[in-house]
């Protein structure tokens, strides 16, 4: 009975020599300080007891949320980030050794986030913060912390913004800010569609101009045509009958005289009138 009592103590004390790591567990067996042991795989195990600990890691993949924190824009605007990653422990005699626990871990995981989401953004203006280019500045931020992780047995799969917010002080002006950049811009984009405007129009004017000499070009090249056309024939009439052809110019005058009416004030005995005289 007294065998039974003690060891029954010994497991109320936690000095019992067996352990159980669980299925989404892994252990490392540390004695004096020192780790001697890094079980991977489920099942009962021994220890020795007084002189060796367990210490466990859960290999699930694990979440990660963190408390806002304040980061710098480089056109030095401040936001308030809230992010969260996924990873997961992939050498725990790694993190062990660096961090002796699980909590050690996780502060130095948030240590890597936040000092990459910081370098980051510091890059870019809020605008591009708040826009489509947060998908890219979360894959750049993944990358790096990704990279620095690895050296302590630590798998970092994804990081991402879940909030960003502006501090209360500073919203008002930034959101006046953000409007007058969208009204520069409206103003920008209508003077260049005014100015593509005036283009089109000179340009169309420009055509007209050369279009209309192009006519006038044209038309003075056959009215020229025309009068050597008539020239020719009035000189083959005179050639032929030259009486015929001097009576024929004058009622050509006389109707260029009279067609409007005009009152002509000539001599009766004007060689003007001597197709109307009787004869």
């Amino acid at each position: 009975m007294t065998l039974l009592a003690v060891i029954i103590a010994l497991f109320v004390l936690g000095a019992s020599p067996l352990f159980v790591v669980d299925v989404i567990q892994t252990a490392i067996v540390v004695q004096l300080g020192k780790p001697v042991r890094n079980i991977t795989e489920p099942g009962l195990y021994m220890k020795v007891p007084f002189v060796q600990e367990v210490t466990y890691f859960d290999k699930r993949l694990l979440d990660y949320d963190s408390n806002a924190q304040d980061v710098i824009t480089s056109d030095k605007k401040t936001l308030l980030l809230d992010n969260f990653a996924k990873w997961r422990i992939t050498d725990p005699l790694k993190v062990y050794q660096a961090f002796q626990s699980q909590r050690g871990a996780l502060q130095r995981l948030h240590d890597i986030i936040y000092s990459e989401l910081r370098v980051e953004v510091g890059r870019h203006e809020l605008l591009e913060i708040v826009s489509s280019t947060r998908a890219d500045i979360m894959k750049v931020v993944t990358e790096r912390a990704k990279e620095k992780a690895a050296g302590y047995g630590i798998d970092i799969q994804d990081v991402r913004i879940k909030r960003a917010d502006l501090p209360e002080q500073n919203e008002k002006a930034v959101f006046a800010r953000m409007q007058a950049e969208r009204e520069r811009q409206a103003k920008q984009y209508r003077a260049e569609g005014a100015e593509e405007a005036q283009k089109i129009r000179s340009e169309a004017e420009k055509d007209r101009e050369i279009i209309l000499a192009q006519a006038y070009k044209e038309s003075e090249e056959l009215r020229g045509g025309g009068d050597a056309k008539a020239f020719r024939i009035y000189a083959d009439a005179y050639r032929q009958d030259l009486k015929f052809f001097e009576f024929t110019r004058s009622m050509e005058a006389y109707k260029s005289a009279f067609k409007d009416g005009s009152t002509l004030v000539m001599s009766p005995d004007s060689e003007f009138f001597r197709y109307l005289k009787q004869r």
